[in-house]
């Protein structure tokens, strides 16, 4: 390896933050730290205890540098803190020899935070300050636990909650597995396969080849995902939702009557339709599912006889069933703007199951619709003529 290669593996920066990202997180640690140390004065009982513990400097790096590290989660940075601080106290009690006692609390606190499954690096440097510093920190004993530690921890995972979401705007704490995005009740049931990669398969391969990613499953799967429509995007063009949605639209609105609007799904052979209001605004969606989950049906009836009593008008001034669109339509709506990349479509369709996806402007307002088929044929149109 020649000097040029050398240099280029120091010169590689470990934090991939624009400078602005950088700045602020320098001050968020600054003021972490200040306040950290002004509230366990507070609480300190006497002068002679200390503010703060030195690997909290460490911490305040993993909290606003890399939170979305697993190393960083409020679990692995309190429990892995407190415990060490524990192991610490107790092997500077116990153990006489120096040497043993160090060794011995680095150790041992490893050893609970693997088993806890709080590992968190500065966390080793806490069960040290017992040992190292001797009768100033040994003669508190395991009080030393709750002040600084404890008050320490405390204090700065609040400041990392708040300063990472309102301040930062980062998605602090994250450990826990991303909720799935809300469905539309109106669409087919999910494939329970598809092509790409899911966070199982990505754990498997994690655990395969005993490699670290230094990020939650969940964030490497987003950031995977975020790769492949990229690179789709590259090879298949600049091709939107606007190119290939289809522009004359049958809609209904709330008021319309549901016979009107099962009649009009019959007429042009339609699976649904998107219900606005009056500023062209889509507020729901009606499917032919949405006409038959109100229908009870026995051994002793039709469902012909259901269904054609449930559509026609109630000619009383009060109704036991539903008369209008508005009071049967999927109001949970998944709406694309008419410039997205088809490639938002495929997420939809082929991976959630999606049927139709009505098309918005930038006002919001409707301007079409994409079925499965028009990505089909656009998809299938773009590969012939790249072909060629």
């Amino acid at each position: 390896m020649n000097l040029l290669n050398i240099f280029k593996y120091l010169t590689i920066d470990p934090v991939n933050f624009s400078l602005k990202a950088k700045a602020l997180s320098l001050i968020a640690c600054f003021c972490s730290i200040f306040f950290i140390a002004l509230i366990t004065k507070i609480f300190s009982p006497w002068p002679s205890y200390p503010l703060i513990v030195a690997s909290m400097g460490a911490s305040v790096i993993i909290l606003f540098f890399i939170p979305n590290s697993p190393l960083a989660q409020p679990w692995p940075f309190a429990g892995g803190q407190i415990i060490s601080a524990t192991v610490g106290v107790y092997c500077a009690l116990n153990i006489a020899d120096p040497t043993t006692a160090q060794a011995s609390a680095v150790g041992g606190s490893i050893l609970l935070m693997l088993l806890l499954r709080c590992l968190h690096p500065p966390g080793a440097a806490t069960s040290l300050a017992p040992v190292m510093m001797g009768d100033p920190i040994s003669s508190l004993g395991y009080s030393f636990v709750l002040i600084p530690v404890a008050i320490n921890v405390i204090s700065l995972l609040i400041l990392a909650i708040i300063i990472n979401r309102l301040v930062l705007k980062r998605n602090y704490p994250n450990s826990l597995p991303a909720q799935q995005e809300s469905r539309q009740r109106h669409i087919s049931t999910a494939p329970s396969h598809h092509i790409g990669f899911s966070e199982q398969d990505i754990n498997s391969a994690l655990k395969s080849t005993d490699t670290f990613i230094d990020m939650t499953p969940s964030d490497l799967s987003f950031l995977l995902a975020e790769i492949e429509t990229n690179a789709f995007k590259r090879i298949k063009g600049n091709i939107s939702c606007a190119d290939i949605m289809i522009k004359n639209i049958i809609t209904v609105e709330y008021g319309t009557e549901a016979e009107q609007a099962w009649e009009l799904m019959q007429k042009h052979k339609l699976k649904a339709m998107p219900v606005i209001d009056r500023a062209n605004r889509v507020i729901g969606i009606i499917t032919w599912n949405d006409f038959f989950k109100f229908i009870d049906l026995n051994a002793y009836e039709s469902i012909q006889d259901k269904f054609r009593r449930f559509i026609q008008r109630t000619n009383n001034l009060t109704a036991s069933k539903p008369e209008f669109v508005g009071h049967i339509m999927t109001t949970s709506v998944t709406t694309l703007n008419d410039s997205s990349h088809i490639v938002e479509l495929i997420k939809l369709m082929s991976l959630q199951g999606y049927r139709q996806i009505p098309i918005v402007n930038e006002e919001n307002r409707l301007v079409g619709i994409v079925y499965q088929s028009n990505l089909i044929a656009a998809l299938y149109n773009q590969q012939l003529a790249s072909s060629h």
